[in-house]
């Protein structure tokens, strides 16, 4: 669980001591509102990195962020609502899978800037062995140690930045606060004064149109993953879980409004522990009570929490190029596994028009102050101290 519950907030610019801590709460809320049927622990959804990028590019804070997001939680509640009156049936009816691929893929690629620009820059040679060893953990190993690869990756890449700060010395590059300086890799001073215990860092969410505007369309990828998780962990387990389908759009809902209301990201379900369920074959909720309960001990500890912020750059630019390539590719994984018809001109021109528009950032100005576009990040260097994913200013 390490990508959705430590390098997703990071990538945010959010306290990853929160992230886990209420991840743990989230994931309490959900076993109780689905009264233990669907096992699954909560995290930060992916999806929700890239809105984070494009609201910190135009000028925005982590209130601001978490208010946006906040507001995602809201809606996806709505959707659970809906789905339990009305049956699973409206999802599919209001987002088939020519729109839901289409959604997760844009997702994904429109990251690509994020890691071009703001991580790969500051330590190229970490990056590129970064990824080709997180590469082949994917490819080479299996069961539970290929579904820790991201992890395996990021334990390999502090241990090189390491090594080459003792035989290269510092690096002049890009640092995290996107000014070019001399700097160590891996800097691991904000740890050694670190407290071993401490309540994380809580603020309040700050609300404002454009940010909102830009993170509501996520809740169409996020309907669609929770849909898919449920199912999947309906047919691992044996027993048939559509009618619990609502109940868990609600409870991520819920979760996701605790966890932003007090300055946390974003909690839905994810893929990372449904594939640990498959490989360990172990579906027990009492395994992610206990789960939640060490989530909660792991964000009293300030000390933790700093060694996973000290994550070098060029590490996050290795680990970023294979996880924002794998969640754009599942969207053509949802057109596979749905048997999307890409020759029937009513899937195939919706699909490549909204790809060009996201992909390409188009725009329409309807007056000299107000102007919709794709969300899309920068293709630039710059990124404000506030945050690990803050390419520059684009209008949206």
């Amino acid at each position: 669980m390490f990508g959705a519950s430590f390098v997703a907030p990071v990538l945010m610019g959010l306290d990853p001591n929160l992230a886990i801590m209420m991840s743990g709460v989230a994931t309490a809320v959900f076993l109780l509102a689905t009264r233990g049927r669907v096992p699954s622990y909560l995290g930060c959804s992916l999806s929700f990195v890239g809105v984070a990028a494009v609201i910190r590019a135009q000028g925005g804070s982590s209130a601001t962020v978490t208010g946006a997001v906040f507001v995602v939680g809201v809606a996806l509640f709505l959707v659970g609502l809906a789905v339990q009156r009305f049956g699973a049936r409206i999802i599919h009816a209001a987002m088939p899978p020519i729109v839901t691929g289409a959604v997760v893929m844009l997702i994904g690629f429109n990251l690509a800037p994020v890691t071009a620009a703001t991580y790969w820059p500051q330590d190229q040679w970490t990056a590129l062995l970064v990824m080709l060893f997180t590469g082949l953990a994917v490819v080479c190993l299996r069961g539970f140690w290929s579904r820790i690869a991201i992890f395996l990756g990021l334990v390999f890449g502090y241990a090189v930045s390491w090594v080459f700060d003792r035989v290269f010395g510092q690096i002049h590059s890009m640092d995290a606060t996107g000014k070019v300086t001399d700097h160590w890799r891996l800097d691991l001073s904000a740890v050694g004064q670190a407290d071993w215990i401490g309540l994380p860092s809580f603020h309040g969410p700050s609300f404002e149109w454009s940010a909102i505007l830009v993170a509501l369309p996520v809740v169409i990828a996020l309907v669609a993953e929770n849909a898919g998780h449920v199912k999947a962990v309906g047919e691992m387990t044996g027993d048939p879980l559509d009618d619990k389908l609502g109940t868990a759009i609600s409870a991520d809902g819920v979760g996701s409004m605790l966890s932003t209301a007090v300055g946390g990201p974003p909690n839905t379900t994810y893929s990372e522990n449904i594939g640990v369920m498959a490989a360990t074959r172990v579906y027990s909720t009492a395994a992610y009570w206990a789960a939640a309960g060490f989530a909660l001990l792991f964000g009293i500890c300030p000390k933790f929490g700093a060694v996973v912020a000290a994550i070098p750059g060029g590490v996050l630019g290795g680990i970023t190029v294979i996880l924002y390539g794998m969640i754009g590719l599942l969207g053509a994984q949802i057109w596979i596994n749905a048997k999307v018809d890409l020759r029937n001109p009513l899937n195939l021109v919706p699909a490549a028009a909204g790809i060009i528009i996201g992909v390409g950032n188009v725009s329409m100005e309807f007056t000299d102050n107000f102007s919709s576009a794709a969300s899309r990040s920068a293709r630039s260097s710059s990124s404000p101290a506030t945050t690990r994913c803050a390419p520059s200013p684009r209008r949206t």
